[in-house]
């Protein structure tokens, strides 16, 4: 049996085949340009500069379950408050048996706005696929703009690294470029600034968070 036999006998017009047709082509469109930016994101960028994968299950079920949200509820007329309510409660959203760091709570808030974004962008009056290469266009500048910041071509970047010292004897003001000698011949880097963050008498031990830049 055919198909257009099926759609006789369930009385389905050719418009409607047709608007079954276009819904299918927007949503794998879609969900394409949503997992390959996603991939090269985490892949490419957050890889790339943190070369550990535990969130990586972590990034992709968020974003692919945001985006099946928000395309299927997009499907109902939403106004842009309300696109930004969803947007807040999932940025709200994190995991209390394990501490996030700030970057990567950025990624997880990345990872959000790109499935948000790809499944609910929609531009009025236009060809649809104009609206895939508007998306595309998007993603293409958050994953550009996220990697220029992540590399040294726009800024150096300064490392922060807490150290246990025992010599505490160099912790006094005084002797600040003694302790700053020693800290840099220890480390191997170039040290551009130092914070004494705690100092323990009783075990003659001090921390010290130093910054550096990375090379």
């Amino acid at each position: 049996m055919t198909v257009l036999q099926i759609a006789a006998e369930e009385n389905i017009t050719p418009e409607t085949i047709m608007a079954m047709k276009e819904f299918i082509v927007k949503f794998g469109v879609r969900l394409l340009i949503n997992l390959t930016s996603v991939f090269i994101l985490i892949r490419f960028i957050y890889f790339k500069v943190n070369q550990h994968r535990e969130l990586f299950l972590t990034y992709f079920v968020f974003n692919l379950v945001i985006f099946l949200m928000c395309f299927f509820l997009n499907k109902v007329k939403i106004s842009m408050g309300a696109a930004f309510g969803l947007f807040a409660v999932f940025g709200m959203l994190r995991y209390r048996t394990e501490d996030l760091s700030i970057k990567d709570m950025t990624y997880l808030f990345l990872v959000i706005a790109i499935g948000l974004l790809t499944a609910v962008v929609k531009l009025e009056d236009i060809a649809y696929y104009y609206e895939f290469i508007f998306i595309a266009a998007i993603n293409l500048f958050i994953l550009l703009l996220t990697f220029l910041l992540e590399s040294n071509w726009l800024m150096r970047k300064e490392v922060a690294k807490s150290i246990t010292y025992e010599n505490i004897e160099l912790i006094k003001p005084a002797r600040k470029a003694e302790l700053m000698a020693d800290l840099e011949e220890r480390m191997g880097v170039k040290i551009n600034r130092m914070v004494i963050s705690k100092v323990d008498f009783l075990k003659d031990v001090a921390i010290i968070k130093i910054y550096y830049f990375e090379e």
